[in-house]
């Protein structure tokens, strides 16, 4: 039997709004009790007594027992989150970039107080990739998950290829529309996806990393150039987040450009759309394809962990706690191109091999093999405007960097015997 929820819900833009529609078009054993907000003199449908300016009106109210946390605060967001979870109360959140940086910490409090923290929103909107590699996955073994986890970048991205718009003007039309922001670095710079990535690797490997160690470059300096040489391949542009299991215990992860073929689910991926790819050892390959922002696909999410706390459901990280550990590294390979600008740069990264070369006036690139170790190294010089890199969909460089490791292994084995 369900037990009644009494809701104290933070934040009332896009997403909260959102949730309050699809609440109130069904029949839940739920209460919004009090909502939470900064502006007390925006007009609101509402009645007034239901909203406070004051957080311990929510979080030190006995007869609440769920927090609803949606703002963009992410330092703000993690107070919230902590106190309630420390006063015993369940928490859903939708902040992807305070989950993902505390996350082994959340994990943590939730075990010593009993509590249960949900966030099935805060990665791709509305595809449920957290419940199903918590519950569906649980005991499978993943060689990769990547996709498209960014609406935004999505969005520009498609208007560029499909309707032969500039980088700029997509971006301006994104920024119209409310999928990009006036700042738009955190979505076109690739953090957005990685705050989603860092959380996906945790239930997909049961792996915390910390997202300042996930390489991200973004789609900020794509260049005509760069969208000429993708359709003379037939390829298109998207911006991938990429965790990758090489050897035995190693994962790799990055987010970054991809050149991506018309045989990869992610090729007809458009607009805000999000999608999910997974690459398991059982089930092969399976993709999860959805809308990845706005009010009522993530609000639909929201509700589904608000639902599920009816039930006192909670992750369990079977994969954190099932003592097969892993360990993240930057020992992989990738095929990439280079749109550069500078001779100079070619040699600091240390190409393992370059098997195509093109030099004119005004558009120089390589096409070759690294290290991502290299990439992560000389990170500040890919942001440069005059640069542009994106990973290929050639997958040898994961063979020769699973080869590696296995010789590694039989070295140090060798060296044992001796």
């Amino acid at each position: 039997m369900s037990k009644k929820l009494k809701i104290g819900l933070f934040g009332f833009g896009v997403v909260g709004q959102g949730l309050l529609d699809i609440i109130q078009s069904q029949q839940l054993n739920l209460e919004i009790v009090k909502i939470a907000i900064k502006d007390p003199s925006k007009q609101r449908t509402l009645q007034k007594e239901l909203f406070t300016t004051n957080h311990t009106e929510i979080l030190e109210n006995s007869e609440i027992n769920t927090v609803i946390e949606l703002i963009n605060d992410a330092d703000a967001a993690y107070t919230i989150v902590t106190t309630a979870l420390k006063s015993g109360k369940n928490v859903v959140s939708a902040n992807k970039k305070m989950i993902a940086t505390h996350l082994k910490e959340l994990v943590e409090l939730q075990q010593k107080h009993g509590t249960s923290l949900l966030y099935e929103g805060a990665v791709c909107g509305s595809i449920p990739i957290i419940r199903n590699l918590e519950e569906y996955y649980d005991n499978e073994l993943f060689s990769s998950i990547s996709g498209i986890f960014n609406g935004s970048s999505n969005y520009i991205l498609t208007k560029v290829f499909n309707e032969n718009q500039s980088y700029e003007d997509a971006l301006k039309k994104a920024q119209e529309l409310g999928f990009a922001e006036t700042d738009p670095i955190l979505d076109v710079g690739g953090y957005d996806p990685k705050y989603k990535l860092a959380i996906a690797t945790a239930h997909a490997y049961g792996l915390f990393v910390a997202p300042e160690n996930i390489l991200n470059v973004g789609i900020q300096n794509l260049a005509q150039s760069d969208v000429n040489y993708a359709r003379e391949k037939n390829l298109r542009i998207k911006l991938v987040p990429t965790a990758v299991k090489v050897g035995v215990d190693k994962i790799v992860t990055y987010v970054l450009p991809k050149l991506v073929n018309r045989e990869d689910f992610l090729y007809n991926v458009e607009n805000e759309y999000n999608a999910v790819t997974v690459q398991a050892a059982f089930a092969d390959k399976q993709f999860f394809f959805g809308k990845g922002a706005g009010g009522h696909p993530t609000g639909a999410a929201v509700l589904s962990d608000i639902v599920a706390l009816r039930y006192d459901y909670r992750y369990e990280y079977k994969k954190f706690n099932s003592g097969h550990a892993v360990q993240h590294s930057d020992q992989s390979l990738l095929e990439v191109y280079l749109r550069y600008e500078d001779d100079g740069l070619v040699e600091k990264l240390e190409f393992e091999e370059i098997s195509e070369r093109y030099a004119a006036k005004n558009f120089k690139y390589v096409i070759g093999i690294i290290k991502l170790s290299s990439l992560i190294k000389h990170r500040d010089l890919l942001l440069d405007s005059e640069t542009f890199v994106a990973y290929t969909s050639n997958e040898v460089h994961l063979e020769r960097s699973l080869q590696n490791t296995l010789a590694e292994k039989t070295l140090a084995n060798s060296a044992e015997v001796f």
